[in-house]
């Protein structure tokens, strides 16, 4: 048993606030990206592709459109989930040294993907694969992860430059960290609790 691919999968977190802008190595950052682009795809199609963004003006602006997407998502709580989600860190584009932006081309590999003919999906499961790869490669590399999901996907597109056939899947905040945190931020601000792996696994049939 691989013990170590295990425990790299638990310790993995999304990361927020414990990014350091400390520089990757080169040769780092080329390991996570072939392993990302080792994942599994429909048909081989190997539909992703890695957007690497350093420049701080894009990121800025990037920041921006978050904390707006972040404030109207806000305006739709009261009470005490307001509470909860106004103590909530939900990125660190400007903290982490880099962003990685992972797109679906949905032509690569066409026209007849094998496969694909009759699930439409399996494309965008397989960049959610390779985002995964991504993920677990950094935290065995000793680096942090977050996922950026505030924000609108025709500004995104329109920010970086993106083909309009071409959909933005993830912004991904990766660099060096001063910590993983034991416990999921979410859990830790109290937003919800992990369920246990019995109350989703099912016996041949669906069941209550």
């Amino acid at each position: 048993m691989n013990t170590g691919l295990y425990e790299t999968i638990h310790r993995r977190r999304d990361v927020r606030g414990q990014f350091t802008g400390a520089p990757i190595p080169a040769e780092t950052l080329d390991r996570i990206l072939t392993a990302a682009h080792a994942a599994p795809s429909v048909g081989l199609s190997q539909p992703w592709d890695f957007i690497l963004v350093r420049d701080p003006e894009l990121r800025q602006e990037f920041h921006r459109h978050v904390e707006r997407e972040r404030n109207a998502f806000a305006a739709t709580l009261d009470g005490a989930a307001a509470e909860r989600f106004a103590r909530i860190k939900i990125d660190g584009v400007r903290e982490s040294t880099l962003s990685v932006v992972v797109t679906y081309d949905p032509e690569r590999g066409g026209p007849a993907v094998l496969g694909r003919h009759a699930i439409a999906d399996a494309g965008l499961y397989s960049v959610c694969l390779a985002i995964q790869n991504l993920w677990l490669a950094a935290t065995a590399e000793q680096l942090g992860v977050g996922w950026v999901s505030f924000y609108r996907e025709p500004f995104l597109r329109d920010l970086l430059g993106i083909p309009a056939t071409v959909r933005p899947v993830a912004w991904l905040c990766l660099g060096p960290v001063t910590h993983l945190e034991q416990t999921p931020d979410l859990e830790r601000h109290g937003w919800r609790q992990r369920r246990p792996v019995s109350s989703v696994t099912h016996q041949d049939r669906w069941s209550e």
